[in-house]
């Protein structure tokens, strides 16, 4: 048994329960963040797999086996960076949709989905960015 599992076992059930329900939760918003424009994807899954981690050893490796989802968690564990074209894939769909708010919300509401996507992508320039892989 590794540390992490034994750490993990000597947790009470109703905390592991809670981390398992907290990373449930925050995959069902990454996979819903996938069809619904300003609700970001990629930071729900790692946060999914974060609570996975302390909840799940059998959760955390289902998402890191998973075929779409799994490169991203392991990417980010492996470098803690992002790449260039996902930084700017997302910018442009943050600017799309905040744009697409401002014309379909009221007056007194159509700024605040580009106020939270502006933070976010400052939060998201401020990480450091994956170099890109040298050539095979």
């Amino acid at each position: 048994m590794t540390s992490t599992e034994l750490a993990l076992s000597r947790r009470p059930t109703w905390l592991r329960a809670l981390w398992l329900l907290a990373g449930g939760v925050c995959l069902l918003l990454g996979i819903v963040g996938i069809f619904l424009p300003l609700l970001p994807t990629t930071p729900f899954v790692l946060l999914a797999a974060f609570c996975f981690s302390r909840g799940s050893r059998r959760c955390e490796d289902w998402l890191l086996n998973h075929p779409r989802l799994g490169p991203v968690v392991r990417d980010w564990r492996a470098t803690r960076a992002i790449p260039l074209r996902a930084k700017q894939f997302a910018t442009a769909m943050m600017a799309l949709s905040s744009l697409w708010a401002a014309y379909a919300l009221p007056l007194a509401w159509c700024w605040l989905p580009g106020a939270c996507c502006a933070a976010v992508a400052a939060w998201m320039w401020s990480l450091p960015t994956r170099p890109l892989s040298p050539p095979p």
